[in-house]
């Protein structure tokens, strides 16, 4: 169903090694979908009319869903298991637990009044709830960083670049599953993999 979290879903490839399915995501999937509703729309699939009840999503399971599949991204990395890992990545930043936690930290840091080229901000539970369903990498073209200017000691001026507020859930969830963060002792041909993954889906 779409924006189930199923924790640990993944098909299950010839050699069978990467199947990934674990009993206690059973557990933890209910409480997930409560927290999910379809808005009244004609159209199947249409992501921008998907919302979900932001207050009753069960944010413990979430942060014990997104935290328990990176200790075992770092488990497959220590083990060489490169196509697990990367199995991993993809379920783990495609997942709704996943998606739901960047938007939350996307829009409690101290950046979340600060909009990008759009305009949009994400600050109502309504807004919050359908952003989770517009993180959509297929297809996904970022819009171009808002630039200003922050005034220097020297009487300069810095330029930073704003991202939109669905640019940023995506990189930031993203991050996730990037080893680089996860462990320390990751290189970056691997840290980088999660990148490319994104490119080809």
């Amino acid at each position: 169903k779409p924006g189930t979290d199923t924790g640990c879903n993944i098909t299950r490839r010839a050699s069978g090694q990467t199947s990934l399915r674990c009993g206690w995501t059973r557990d933890l999937e209910e409480p997930i979908k409560g927290a999910m509703q379809m808005t009244a729309d004609s159209s199947a699939g249409a992501a921008s009319h998907l919302s979900t009840d932001w207050h009753a999503i069960p944010w413990k399971t979430v942060n014990e869903t997104v935290r328990r599949l990176q200790a075992r991204i770092v488990q497959a990395t220590k083990a060489g298991k490169w196509h697990k890992v990367q199995a991993l990545q993809h379920l783990l930043t495609h997942s709704f637990s996943g998606k739901a936690l960047a938007v939350r930290r996307v829009t409690e840091n101290p950046g979340k009044n600060t909009p990008g080229v759009d305009k949009v901000l994400w600050k109502d539970p309504e807004s919050k709830g359908m952003a989770i369903h517009q993180m959509q990498r297929r297809g996904y073209k970022a819009l171009p960083l808002r630039r200003v200017y922050i005034p220097k000691s020297n009487g300069k001026k810095r330029p930073l670049g704003i991202p939109i507020c669905l640019a940023y859930c995506i990189s930031l969830s993203n991050g996730f599953g990037n080893g680089r963060r996860l462990d320390p002792r990751w290189g970056s041909r691997r840290a980088l993999s999660i990148d490319l993954l994104y490119l080809s889906t």
